[in-house]
């Protein structure tokens, strides 16, 4: 099959690199892509938002699939594109999509049928902010309604805050967003389960836990993710079973009834309080860091996933699993998610690794022959092992090696796992 692959982060590349090892592929068109997608895939320099020149590009180059990577497109409607101009294509259509481009959407699908979640209101000015300000403790959670990069969430300890925050919403912060939502805040550990989904079933696809703030002891602002580590310990059978029944199971026949079935990757954003899951958002993709510490764990072919997802035959496929651990730390651009500057050479041509070490490029490009940074989360360094702590001190070798003066890391991922070895 030729394969166009939308997106250009560390997902991608690791989604591009088992693509890759696929017997069913033929070629891979990554659409942007990085400089680490190039060296296995072509990379194509086309306007992904831009549907219409997308098409043209898709059928120009004979693609049999599309696999849409990140949130952006498919929120925009990028699955019912293709599938009116009758071009196969992998992930939610745009209705099915609001359950991670609308935080009211799916807060008021969990009120109507009952799906745990922490306690909230959607503001759509700042009296509404005021009124349930009287009501409820510190901390509060303040988030954007619509998509904003993993940056428009904010945990506030004073009113001060919340109204700051607020304001910045509502005066137009997160162009997706006219209205937020406040919420309790939940006290917990939080965890990623991922499912792919089908018209008629679902199959987990990973679970890992990662780090949002900048700072090492969960400290500065939220970022797109630090690092991530899988599998994710706190997940057992009985509290899988809540999370598939009172969670997973309401949501996709809430889109059922809507008459908007749900394909594609679904990832499940929870919070876990005396081994009770709470629904804390939902992405209708792989998550970014988490997928590259679930690919290089996954045995099964991942085309013959997709595939059997696209013909509804999920539950006719068993996959499997390494029973090796994965980390991920992400190397960044110093001053990221603030301002930082890209253009900077990084040098890998000294870097050899073996079969348990992988670097997925997430902000790179290739400019005249050198590899320079195009971002703030420039490379994932990842790898697995048989504990945490052994793979952690790996990763740590391999970016002492790359030796990138202007890059930084969190020396601290995976603290929960490593702190109770």
């Amino acid at each position: 099959m030729n394969i166009a692959l939308i997106g250009s982060g560390g997902r991608e590349h690791a989604i591009c690199l088992k693509l890759h090892d696929s017997k069913l592929t033929k070629k891979i068109y990554c659409i942007p892509g990085n400089a680490g997608t190039a060296e296995i895939a072509s990379n194509l320099d086309v306007d992904f938002l831009n549907f219409k020149k997308l098409l043209v590009s898709i059928k120009f180059y004979k693609i049999d699939l599309v696999i849409v990577g990140p949130e952006l497109p498919l929120v925009k409607g990028i699955v019912n594109f293709l599938k009116k101009n009758k071009i196969k294509v992998f992930g939610p259509n745009q209705y099915a999509s609001q359950l991670e481009g609308s935080k009211s959407f799916v807060k008021s699908l969990c009120k109507k049928y009952n799906i745990p979640t922490a306690g909230f209101k959607i503001c759509k000015n700042i009296k509404d902010v005021k009124n349930f300000l009287t009501t409820n403790n510190f901390p509060i959670v303040v988030k954007a309604d619509g998509l904003a990069g993993g940056k428009g969430v904010a945990i506030c300890n004073s009113k001060k805050e919340v109204k700051n925050f607020s304001n910045e919403i509502f005066s137009g912060k997160f162009k997706t967003s006219k209205k937020l939502i406040l919420e309790e805040f939940l006290k917990g550990e939080e965890v990623s389960y991922f499912l792919i989904v089908d018209k008629k079933s679902f199959s987990f696809i990973g679970s890992a836990q990662d780090h949002k703030r900048v700072g090492e002891n969960e400290l500065g602002p939220n970022t797109g993710g630090m690092g991530a580590y899988s599998p994710a310990p706190i997940i057992n059978k009985n509290l899988e079973k809540k999370i598939i029944n009172r969670i997973v199971k309401p949501t996709l026949k809430a889109l059922k009834a809507k008459k908007n079935t749900y394909t594609g990757f679904l990832y499940v954003g929870l919070m876990i309080k005396n081994n009770e899951p709470y629904l804390i958002e939902y992405n209708v993709r792989m998550g970014d860091p988490e997928c590259q510490v679930i690919m290089p764990r996954l045995k099964t072919d991942l085309l013959k996933i997709i595939n059997a997802s696209l013909e509804n035959k999920l539950d006719q496929l068993k996959i499997k699993w390494s029973k090796k651990k994965c980390m991920t730390t992400v190397l960044c651009a110093k001053g990221y998610p603030g301002k930082y500057q890209v253009n900077k050479i990084i040098n890998l041509k000294k870097i050899k690794l073996d079969q348990k070490s992988f670097i997925f490029h997430a902000g790179t490009k290739l400019k005249n022959k050198s590899l320079v940074s195009s971002g703030g989360r420039v490379l994932n360094i990842t790898v697995t092992g048989n504990t945490f702590l052994n793979i952690r001190n790996e990763i740590f070798k391999i970016i002492e090696k790359i030796n990138w003066k202007n890059g930084f890391f969190r020396k601290d991922i995976g603290w929960r796992v490593i702190k109770s070895k």
